[in-house]
């Protein structure tokens, strides 16, 4: 969906310019009219708008001072500016503010209507391709972290550091840790030490290993931490668990 905000104090010359805008827009695009410089600024910060129709002299706030200010918010609108003198500080100002035109009233059909064409054309493109990046972004993040759980799971009960496993997918650690809690729903710690715990419920179900030895086995290099994790995600300790499955063995016997 494409935004155009039209700014201009003229009626006639509003209705003028969002006729021919509305010729060019699809049904699901969005037409924003306002007279005023200070209207422009809060219509482009609640609208955002692709494309700005900007007339000079207008009531408040100018036209190239309200568009500072929506630059400051929209570095990228495209933007016409319209102009019933030919200062050429305006000109100046304009290129300044990367404005992609500059008419002088009073402005023909024509040119306007393909002006504006020419822009509307642009502003789809870079929307498709702002589209592809943001796909192509997300194919990215969930191969890393298919690949990043796959590197966890085989190497959990090493020393697995988040660096370590960011580094195999070529991730900064702290967009790693922000993606791997967006895309798996737990932070990275937690992810591992939920296999490191289930690993350790398996020995104490299976062996008679004390505790300590399972703390190592699953990974752990401080048999404290293991207790305390192992209560925060059992509601018991590695003993109480082990009496617990011993006893429900007997009971199915």
């Amino acid at each position: 969906m494409s935004v155009v905000l039209i700014v201009e104090d003229e009626l006639l010359e509003l209705e003028f310019l969002k006729s021919i805008v509305a010729e060019e827009l699809l049904p699901k695009d969005k037409i924003i009219t306002c007279e005023s410089g200070i209207q422009a600024v809060k219509l482009a910060k609640q609208y955002r708008p692709d494309i700005i129709v900007m007339d000079i002299l207008i009531p408040e706030m100018d036209g190239l001072q309200a568009l500072q200010e929506i630059k400051k918010f929209l570095p990228e609108a495209c933007v016409i500016i319209l102009s019933a003198c030919s200062d050429f500080s305006y000109a100046q100002t304009a290129i300044r503010l990367r404005v992609q035109e500059y008419l002088l009233k009073p402005i023909k059909p024509s040119v306007f209507k393909q002006i504006f064409h020419d822009l509307l054309t642009t502003v789809a493109t870079c929307q498709v391709q702002t589209d592809e990046e943001i796909v192509e972004q997300k194919t990215n993040q969930i191969y890393c972290i298919e690949k990043s759980i796959k590197y966890i799971q085989d190497n959990f009960k090493q020393k697995l550091t988040l660096q370590l496993v960011s580094s195999n997918v070529f991730l900064n650690p702290q967009y790693f840790s922000r993606i791997f809690k967006k895309e798996v729903g737990v932070t990275y710690i937690d992810y591992v030490n939920k296999l490191k715990i289930e690993c350790a419920c398996k020995l104490l179900e299976t062996t008679n290993y004390p505790a300590y030895r399972i703390s190592s086995e699953c990974g752990f290099t401080d048999p404290s931490y293991f207790n305390r994790v192992f209560v925060q995600q059992m509601n018991m300790p590695p003993k109480a668990y082990r009496r617990k499955c011993l006893c429900d063995s007997e009971d199915k016997d």
